[in-house]
């Protein structure tokens, strides 16, 4: 079990009682209470269309150059002998439709420079960047060696926890990339756990429930704990943002739960003991999902691409001496929404298994209205994410049993 400790204040107030750390009030931590963030809240912007509604649904073109791996039913595939830097555009787009598919992928062996990874990651979108990074091109991610069960005693954020990248923004990521530089050869594993696969997971009762429900996000707990923890200062002040507890991905038009341990703190329209509990569910829910996680070992050379409208993440904690450090490259998503008339992945799969043993194998005959999408007002941001009308969607079977969402418009 790791035994490491951070630079948390409260190490450095030790009860004489007890003789444990006693934690201290954020605006009387020298930490936190004096730092002034060099930039504003962010405003909603509406990001590039999606490269993967330019992809092949047959993926044919990345096929011919890797094989797909999967690692498991749910999520994660590795693919096998391409390399990322001789990717051509037509590629990464069907390389963004698996991960809107598969919520992550894996590749071994990458020669990819920095320099390579952000241009390639230009390709996405629009680069973001955490509250606490200084480059606006990418973040160096190191590895976890803290004790993070004693450390929740005296620190609000769960950071060794599972979480979706920077999920509290007004416009979180959809795609992020890290590529590992160094690593130990045991130990800073990290774990996905499929949106999807959650969703899917919950009773009929539970789904019709949380369907309509949004959580509150936030940067507050985190941000204390970058300064008083890391004392680095965040680029930006402190957010608190509303999104739906289950979001319409605006690719496959499949239903994710929208929930994670790291920045979620409330359900709005609960009472606090009822959003509590939930909460408590909910935890549960994601730690338990063993059908529907992967983990990754990594070495110097893998990548992992990852889409954080499906999935949520954890770095697993060890006792590691050796270094571990990767280079995370990541790009604006969509304001998440939810649309009532979208459906959840084994849904949408019986409903295509229903219509093939009806004989309708062609595609033509069960014809079925897709994610109904409209632009919206722009001060509420357009309803599909993208501003992108939704077009008829086509029951048809692939390799996988069925196809996704297929759109047609302008970003």
């Amino acid at each position: 079990m790791p035994t490491k400790k951070s630079n948390l204040a409260a190490y450095q107030n030790i009860s004489p009682d007890s003789g444990f750390p006693v934690v201290i009030h954020p605006h009387f931590n020298p930490n936190i209470k004096d730092h002034v963030p060099d930039e504003p809240l962010r405003i909603e912007i509406t990001p590039p269309k999606d490269r993967a509604f330019f992809a092949d649904p047959e993926k044919i073109a990345l096929f011919s150059v890797a094989k797909p791996v999967d690692l498991t039913e749910s999520i994660g595939t590795v693919l096998e002998g391409a390399q990322l830097s001789q990717l051509d555009e037509k590629q990464l787009d069907e390389l963004a439709a698996l991960v809107n598919e598969r919520g992550v992928v894996f590749f071994r062996d990458q020669d990819l420079t920095t320099e390579q990874q952000v241009k390639l990651f230009e390709h996405y979108g629009i680069l973001d960047r955490h509250p606490a990074q200084k480059s606006q091109r990418h973040v160096t991610i190191k590895g976890s060696t803290l004790d993070h069960r004693s450390e929740a005693a005296y620190t609000p954020w769960p950071n060794g926890d599972f979480h979706a990248d920077t999920s509290f923004e007004i416009n979180p990521p959809s795609y992020s990339m890290l590529r590992m530089e160094e690593h130990p050869t045991i130990g800073g594993d990290t774990a996905w756990v499929s949106q999807y696969g959650l969703y899917d997971a919950l009773s009929d009762a539970m789904k019709g429930f949380v369907d309509g429900l949004h959580t509150a996000h936030t940067s507050r707990l985190q941000y204390d704990t970058i300064l008083d923890s890391w004392q680095v200062g965040p680029n930006r002040p402190p957010i608190d943002t509303h999104h739906p507890a289950v979001r319409t991905h605006p690719v496959t038009g499949l239903k994710a739960l929208n929930v994670n341990n790291g920045f979620v703190t409330s359900f709005p329209e609960l009472k606090k003991e009822e959003s509590d509990k939930l909460l408590e569910f909910f935890r549960f829910h994601i730690h338990s999902a063993d059908d529907h996680y992967v983990r990754w070992k990594w070495a110097v050379g893998s990548v992992a691409m990852w889409d954080n409208r499906c999935t949520v993440h954890r770095v697993i904690p060890g006792n590691y001496d050796a270094p571990r450090r990767g280079i995370r490259t990541t790009v604006f998503g969509e304001k998440p929404y939810f649309d009532q008339n979208s459906e959840g992945r084994e849904q949408r799969a019986a409903r295509l298994e229903k219509a093939a043993l009806n004989g309708n194998t062609n595609g033509t005959a069960d014809v079925k209205a897709g994610v109904n999408a409209k632009t919206g007002d722009a001060s509420n941001g357009p309803e599909n994410g993208n501003g992108v009308e939704a077009k008829a969607e086509v029951a048809s079977l692939n390799g996988e049993g069925f196809r996704y969402n297929e759109y047609d418009g302008k970003a």
